[in-house]
C-alpha cells in the first residue's frame, strides 16, 4: 500500500472534524430549523465515518489517532446536531439529554478504564446505532419540524446506542474485575 494512501483513513477523520464548524454555520443560518446544505454536510460526515473505518481495517493501517479521533469526530458531529436541533425546536429534550449523557459517560468511562489496559472495540450494535443516528438526525435536519417519521429512525438509533453503551460498560466491568 503506497504511503499516501495509508494516510487516507486519518485524513478522512480530520476532514470530518473540519466539517463540524461548517455544519454548525449552516445550521445556524437554516430557515425554520431545517437545512438541505447542513443535511448534506452531515450526510457526508456519516459516509466518511464508514469509509475511513473500512479502509483502515481493510488496509491494516489502524492507528492510535484513528482509535481516538474517529469516534470523537462522530460524537462531536452528532452532539452538535442534536444541540442545534434542540435549539431549533426540532429535537425533544429527552433525545438531547440521552445523547449528551451517553457521550459524557462514554468519554469519562473510557478515560477511567483505558489506563488499566482496556481497549474499546466497536461492536455491530454500536455500528448500527451510529448508522441509524446519522440517518435519523440527517432526516430531522432536512425535514420540516412537523414531519414525524424521522423521529422513529432517531429513536431506534438512540435505543441501539444505549444498548451498545451497556454492552461496552459490561465488557469494561468484566475486564476491570480480572
Amino acid at each position: 500500500m503506497p504511503a499516501p494512501l495509508q494516510l487516507l483513513p486519518n485524513a478522512l477523520t480530520v476532514a470530518r472534524l473540519l466539517l463540524i464548524p461548517v455544519f454548525v454555520a449552516l445550521m445556524l443560518s437554516a430557515d425554520n430549523g431545517h437545512s438541505w446544505p447542513a443535511g448534506i454536510v452531515f450526510g457526508v460526515a456519516g459516509i466518511t465515518d464508514q469509509i475511513d473505518g473500512f479502509l483502515a481495517r481493510r488496509w491494516h493501517v489502524e492507528s492510535e489517532f484513528g482509535r481516538v479521533f474517529d469516534p470523537l469526530a462522530d460524537r462531536l458531529m452528532i452532539d452538535a446536531a442534536v444541540i442545534l436541533l434542540y435549539v431549533g425546536d426540532h429535537m425533544p429534550l429527552a433525545g438531547l439529554i440521552v445523547i449528551l449523557g451517553r457521550d459524557l459517560l462514554l468519554l469519562t468511562g473510557y478515560k477511567a478504564i483505558a489506563p488499566q489496559g482496556y481497549e474499546l472495540n466497536v461492536n455491530m450494535i454500536g455500528k448500527a446505532a451510529t448508522w441509524l443516528l446519522y440517518a435519523g438526525i440527517g432526516f430531522l435536519i432536512v425535514t420540516h419540524p412537523a414531519t414525524h417519521w424521522p423521529y422513529w429512525v432517531f429513536w431506534a438509533g438512540l435505543i441501539l446506542a444505549v444498548l451498545a453503551g451497556l454492552v461496552y460498560a459490561y465488557g469494561a466491568w468484566k475486564a476491570v474485575r480480572r
